[in-house]
């Protein structure tokens, strides 16, 4: 939004405040001051100047020799101009001066006479198109002073950022009421309000949906002269930017400045059938060649002002050449309206036409000052113009809501605010902008938000304004009072991150995928008709059948991730998820959300490392199991102190899932249930996933994994006395587990064990075919004394004597 400072102080008194101090406060309004520039700097340098005497030029018929005074000094100016005379007070630009295209005044001469200088027409000084003779300013206008002084436009240009919630700011007008805010002035208006009687005219007006033109008013002005707009009138668009053209259009474009209302002019001996419609286009009605000269598509969606014939201008973006005001104009049918918002901005889009107009109607514009702006122009176009107008006209307003009444508590108020607050300090500033208060109760006062500001719709936005003009800057700074305990945090999202450190740690990536997937992955994963797995939640609007569903598994997902990375030659891959997984309750329930941890593992057990120091051996279920113990033993679910006991073990025939390969399978479990899985893929699976090589995976329960109960953190100082250690073989039956041995040594009550671990499994010849030699190292420590030879053999014998008879095995000999 663009105005000046002189034409801001016709409607308000600024005091003293200065530009700088005006823009600040503006700026703290809410109204961002882009910039305040000098109008016109490129004039700067030019002078007004008085012709003495005019000479015919002695070497050229069309050319005049003229004697120029400029203040004290007078100069020899060489003038082809036809209006040149003597008497003529007119503009200078001397020897030196630049002009706005960029040509530099020099004395030259001119077929044998120099010239010092050269009188200048209105569009060498890009103040407007007229070229027919130099400039004429008034008489009495003293020579020798600045031209933008003689032309009353020493003044600085303000260009303020709006908001798009603050359409009542596009307008000279919605300006100077902020600035009546700060200074609690007077607003003083052109016209303070209006009314349009309704009369029998001889034209008629037809809306066609309310909700599109909440408010329609037209008014005929007969006895229009065409003719160039008065200095004062063209020097106000020249200032923010805008062409004169003539008398009607310059004052349409004023009032639109100064008002913030748009408003259009028709030919009224144009219009035919002397009708106006306001409706969409009919199915016949497919271009409209707007006042651009420019033919442009129109469609149904788009709101047109139309005659008897068809479409007369494009409501709210532009009118069209069929109902142009030209010179030979005579009367013309003057249209303030309130067209829908939503409406206008699409049809501007649609077009990829941005005008003054459509700026305003697509943030909106105040219904009710529709009527007031079209008298502020009637008048202006019966003083310049010489228009009659006719008594009334037409205002169609049943599209207009009625005035919203709020109500504002001076305690809210206050408690948002941070300051005390009453009734008075809350009118005051209030009714300084137009909004009317009055009090309700000792707590509660009644408020009417004017028409023009649509942004306000809720108490909190009366809050706002009060902020606002009071001024953000006075509102004392206060720290808001902090608990210092240190907040709780949440135990799943703790796990996540420590599972994910760890897991990252030793050699795997994380996957991150969409929760919507495809339904084939349940057939893909060969799951039984009953699994419960296979009731999805179905999206209604998925944006393809490859995302269709919410997922109830995030092993077909990681599955997919690893057959990409084969494709792209990635023969080593371990990636791992934690992710939510969804189980539908009904059709007006939300589904339940579990997270799950899935981890799958392919290729090489050395991964990406360099084969000079790994062997190429493959990862196998024991890699996977070994990732599956280290996260239990990292999060302390496993060993001596765990109070809920986590295990692994076979599972039942039911038990084993139907895409993992039976004869690779183990379960963990725990005491309040099974917590996931780790297997082998069952290869059939996996080539219907296009991948033909062995693939192992972790699966486990996020949340049961949150319900169990940790081992407490103990530290105890490292070992004084040193450990000694013993070996075991056993021949024991083939059905025997490894970790049963384990797990009896571990349980026995000798005080001495510190640790025991299988360090060999062998089955095989010399061995019978039903037996197996399985190899543990037991390491014995005291904390309090060096063990002697009696201890650990006293130890050692109990621990050897329970295995050979648990176990009916016995020690392996040679």
């Amino acid at each position: 939004m663009k105005f000046t400072l002189n034409w801001l102080k016709e409607y308000v008194d600024t005091g003293d405040l200065s530009p700088e101090v005006l823009s600040e406060h503006l700026t703290m309004l809410g109204l961002e001051v882009d910039s305040v520039t000098p109008l016109f700097p490129e004039l700067q340098p030019f002078k007004t100047a008085k012709v003495i005497s005019v000479e015919q030029h002695p070497n050229a018929d069309k050319l005049k020799l003229c004697e120029v005074a400029v203040g004290d000094e007078s100069f020899s100016i060489v003038c082809g101009a036809p209006n040149v005379r003597e008497g003529l007070v007119t503009a200078i630009a001397l020897v030196g001066s630049t002009m706005p295209d960029g040509m530099k005044i020099k004395a030259s001469k001119v077929r044998g006479v120099t010239s010092h200088g050269m009188l200048c027409s209105e569009r060498e000084l890009g103040l407007s198109e007229s070229h027919e003779g130099i400039m004429e300013l008034v008489p009495d206008t003293v020579h020798g002073i600045p031209l933008l002084e003689a032309l009353g436009m020493d003044d600085l240009l303000v260009e303020v950022d709006l908001t798009p919630n603050r359409p009542d700011c596009a307008s000279v007008i919605g300006i100077a009421r902020e600035v009546a805010g700060i200074t609690r002035s007077r607003l003083k208006l052109p016209v303070d309000s209006a009314s349009l009687e309704h009369s029998n005219q001889n034209f008629s007006v037809d809306v066609e949906n309310s909700e599109d033109s909440p408010r329609y008013a037209v008014r005929l002005i007969r006895n229009i002269q065409i003719a160039p707009s008065p200095w004062w009138l063209r020097k106000r668009l020249l200032s923010i930017g805008l062409r004169p053209i003539n008398n009607v259009v310059d004052i349409t474009n004023l009032v639109m400045m100064e008002y913030g209302q748009p408003l259009h002019a028709f030919d009224y001996d144009k219009i035919a059938g002397k009708k106006i419609l306001v409706r969409h286009p009919l199915q016949n009605e497919n271009t409209f060649t707007t006042l651009d000269g420019k033919e442009r598509n129109i469609d149904p969606s788009m709101l047109m002002i139309c005659d008897a014939d068809g479409p007369i201008a494009i409501a709210g973006v532009m009118g069209g050449m069929n109902s142009e005001v030209s010179d030979d104009t005579s009367s013309i049918l003057l249209e303030s309206a309130c067209f829908d918002a939503v409406s206008v901005r699409k049809t501007a889009r649609k077009l990829k036409l941005s005008t003054e107009a459509s700026y305003r109607f697509e943030r909106g514009v105040d219904p009710g000052g529709c009527v007031t702006a079209m008298e502020r122009a009637v008048t202006l176009l019966c003083e310049i113009a010489g228009g009659k107008a006719a008594e009334g006209g037409v205002d169609y307003y049943s599209g207009i809501r009625p005035l919203n009444s709020l109500k504002l508590r001076i305690s809210r108020a206050s408690a948002l605010l941070g300051i005390e607050l009453d009734y008075d300090k809350i009118a005051d500033v209030l009714q300084s902008i137009g909004i009317r208060c009055k009090p309700k109760d000792d707590d509660t006062i009644w408020v009417n938000p004017p028409t023009f500001r649509v942004d306000i719709e809720r108490e909190v936005d009366l809050i706002e304004e009060v902020a606002r003009l009071i001024g953000y800057n006075k509102i004392p700074n206060s720290l808001p009072t902090v608990n210092l305990s240190y907040p709780e945090q949440d135990p799943k999202r703790k796990l996540r991150a420590q599972v994910s450190t760890l897991l990252c740690n030793i050699g795997f990536s994380e996957a991150i995928n969409y929760s919507f997937v495809t339904d084939k992955h349940l057939d893909m994963m060969q799951l039984n008709q009953d699994d419960s797995r296979r009731a999805v939640v179905r999206l209604l609007n998925p944006l393809s059948e490859e995302q269709s569903v919410l997922r109830t598994m995030l092993l077909p997902g990681l599955l997919e991730n690893l057959k990409r990375n084969i494709n792209f030659q990635k023969n080593s891959v371990k990636l791992f998820e934690i992710g939510k997984v969804f189980t539908p309750q009904g059709d007006n329930e939300q589904p339940i959300e579990k997270e799950r941890l899935c981890c799958i593992l392919y290729g090489l057990r050395a991964g990406e490392a360099s084969l000079l120091y790994n062997s190429e051996k493959k990862v196998d279920i024991f890699d996977a199991k070994g990732t599956g113990e280290l996260l239990l033993e990292t999060l302390r679910l496993t060993g001596c102190g765990a109070e809920d006991s986590v295990y692994f073990r076979t599972p039942d025939e039911n038990e084993t899932e139907t895409y993992a390969d039976r004869s690779q399978c183990l379960l963990i479990d725990s005491d309040q249930g099974v917590l996931g899985q780790v297997s082998r893929i069952n290869p059939e699976v996996a080539k219907l996933f296009g991948i033909k090589r062995d693939i192992f995976y972790i699966d486990l329960d996020v949340e049961l994994l949150c319900r169990l109960t940790a081992a407490i953190k103990k530290f105890r100082p490292l070992p004084v006395f040193p450990a000694v250690k013993r070996d075991i073989a056993l021949l024991v039956p083939a059905s025997v587990k490894a970790g049963d041995l384990l797990d009896t040594v571990r349980k026995s009550k000798e005080k001495f064990i510190e640790q025991c671990e299988i360090f060999d499994v062998y089955q095989g010849r010399p061995l019978e075919e039903c037996m197996k030699s399985i190899a543990i190292s037991v390491t014995y420590r005291s904390p309090t004394k060096t063990l002697t030879e009696k201890n650990v053999n006293k130890s050692h014998t109990k621990i050897i004597n329970t295995l050979t008879s648990k176990f009916k095995g016995s020690l392996r000999e040679g």
